[in-house]
């Protein structure tokens, strides 16, 4: 019974520190795009609310939250509502199966630092990931208005084709992994000696572009080209439920797919790999903290990486996008499949 109490509350304070992190950190990374952006074109960004602006994420959830709630005349109220839950949960959940670090010990009971290590984790991933289409096309259509309508079916043909490459593009890490667990992936890594990214360069590459994609980034951020089709598919929400798609899109999602992608190529938690050889942990002054900091290091310099690229690149059109996708990616996954299998008894070895 005392087992089950302390698996209980391990299990309560584990969601409650991913939620807090995730919300939390998510707020903050408007203010973090902001900066980057602006010292990329040469200028100071946020000043002017807190030191440096780093009170901006409150002033602006204050200012969203207090903005009228307007809803379109003819729409239909429970689709509209629910769209906004389709687009945050699922997304959320996706760190539910991330995991932090190695496991530990702590007052006699072993803690892994992932809320459910699942043998079908990354079935779990894709399969909360692909919801993202029911929300965007929710939000369209219950908009009752043809300007989102027609940018929520952009928006989710994009999502339909790249989520076809994105599958494809991890079957390499699973293939010398040998397993769908989060964790499991981490640890085959470790043990092998090896991150995947310096077998699977193709298989990360297309995974990078299949995240742009899919979370909106330029230069495949067609549904935020105001120019065309206003704001997309969010043109008639306001006030919060407006600022919640841009937090989940581009921040919510883009670090769930950042720490999915250290998982899977750039192995997990443990420090800088030299191929076949061993691990160099310069943080080794940090103890058993070091595993959890290298964690965080790669999922931030991947998340300032994605930024960089979204403000240096154009914006392509969306004929370019899906040809890039049918056409490219999903070509280049299938033959990184190929060549996985070839190469794959020599990991294993």
């Amino acid at each position: 019974m005392e087992s089950v109490v302390a698996g209980v509350i391990i299990a309560v304070i584990k969601i409650l520190v991913i939620l807090g992190i995730v919300l939390g950190v998510g707020a903050y990374l408007t203010w973090v795009e902001r900066k980057v952006a602006a010292h990329i074109q040469r200028r100071p960004g946020p000043m002017v609310v807190g030191w440096h602006g780093l009170l901006q994420p409150l002033a602006d959830g204050v200012k969203l939250i207090t903005k009228e709630d307007l809803f379109p005349r003819y729409g239909n109220k429970f689709l509209y509502n629910l769209a906004i839950i389709l687009a945050l949960v699922p997304a959320t959940l996706v760190f539910a199966v991330v995991p932090f670090g190695p496991e530990f010990e702590l007052f006699g009971y072993k803690i892994k630092p992932i809320l459910t290590d699942v043998n079908v984790a990354l079935l779990l991933v894709f399969g909360l990931g692909s919801l993202a289409v029911y929300a965007i096309a929710i939000a369209g259509w219950a908009s009752n208005s043809k300007y989102p309508l027609i940018g929520s079916m952009r928006k989710a043909g994009i999502i339909i084709s790249y989520e076809v490459a994105i599958t494809f593009a991890v079957m390499g890490p699973l293939i010398l992994a040998g397993t769908l667990s989060t964790y499991e992936i981490v640890q085959r890594q470790i043990e092998q000696n090896l991150w995947y990214i310096w077998v699977q360069p193709i298989g990360f590459v297309v995974f990078l572009f299949s995240l742009l994609a899919e979370t909106g980034r330029v230069p495949f951020d067609i549904q935020e080209a105001e120019a065309e089709l206003v704001t997309g598919f969010t043109v008639e929400y306001g006030g919060m439920k407006f600022g919640l798609f841009p937090l989940v899109e581009w921040y919510v999602e883009v670090l769930s797919l950042s720490a999915i992608a250290v998982v899977l190529f750039f192995g997990g938690w443990s420090p800088i790999n030299i191929p076949f050889m061993g691990f160099v942990d310069p943080l080794f002054f940090l103890g058993p903290f070091s595993p959890y900091v290298w964690f965080l290091l790669k999922v931030t310099v991947l998340f300032l990486f994605i930024l960089w690229l979204h403000w240096t690149l154009p914006r392509y059109r969306i004929d370019q996008i899906t040809e890039i996708a049918w056409k490219v990616m999903l070509p280049l996954a299938l033959i990184n499949i190929v060549l996985t299998a070839i190469i794959a008894p020599v990991v294993w070895r």
